[in-house]
């Protein structure tokens, strides 16, 4: 068997193979087949400005494509025919990359802090961290705050859950208590989880809220015009 059992047709093919096995095989390419390297004799084609053109050849779907300078790329390799769009290539991966970019800016990463505190803090000392924690929480992270106990502070747990829901209340307009305090060992530790969006800070975190709440009173008393009016002309 030779090279030319296969037809000239498939040449192409074997040298794409064929360079494929020279880069070690392990590289699959995930972008779309374009122009010469869709190999198939008739395609469902959807023009530049998105018409429906029908089953073309695949002669007839690359002149119309060059016709206007544009490529023409395999958008749905498995339907069949397949579905290629004219299109300008170069143009159509750099907004997906450009979106791909935005998509992680926009990603959120919710980091968990941790804050120690003593039984017995001063009362300095506890203010002093609790405003790196409401810091941390403003910032769009949660914290984890743990109690230690030592010694004979073991036998006063209550003192550590006095403590830490002191600080959750204190803390109320910007966290929630995601896991309520729990002893383990000489510890206990509460989880705060945050009002605040990653990003977005309190104020227009208040913003919102005042919006929302007058776009509610002013729809409320709109009804209230409404029902007086209807009211009236009953009357």
């Amino acid at each position: 068997m030779n090279l030319f059992e296969f037809g000239c047709d498939a040449l192409p093919l074997i040298f794409e193979a064929f360079e494929n096995l020279l880069q070690g095989g392990a590289h699959i390419s995930t972008e779309p087949r374009i122009n010469d390297r869709i190999r198939v004799p008739q395609v469902r084609l959807i023009g530049f400005s998105g018409e429906q053109v029908g089953v073309v050849d695949i002669d007839v779907a690359l002149k119309m494509a060059d016709e206007v300078g544009l490529d023409l790329v395999e958008i749905a390799p498995e339907a069949q025919p397949p579905v290629c769009k004219v299109m300008d290539f170069g143009k159509y991966k750099y907004e997906v990359a450009q979106k791909a970019r935005e998509a992680r800016q926009n990603q959120t990463h919710i980091v968990v802090k941790e804050m120690r505190l003593r039984p017995k803090i001063e009362p300095h000392d506890y203010e002093t961290k609790k405003t790196h924690i409401e810091r941390f929480l403003k910032g769009g992270d949660k914290v984890k705050v743990t109690i230690q106990f030592r010694g004979r502070e073991q036998a006063r747990p209550e003192i550590g859950y006095r403590l830490l829901m002191k600080l959750a209340e204190e803390l109320s307009e910007v966290a929630f208590v995601e896991f309520a305090p729990k002893q383990e060992g000489r510890n206990m530790t509460m989880v705060l989880g945050t009002n605040v969006k990653k990003g977005q800070s309190v104020s227009q975190q208040k913003a919102a809220k005042v919006a929302s709440k007058a776009a509610a009173v002013k729809e409320e008393s709109a009804v209230k015009v409404v029902n007086s009016e209807a009211q009236e002309v009953t009357e």
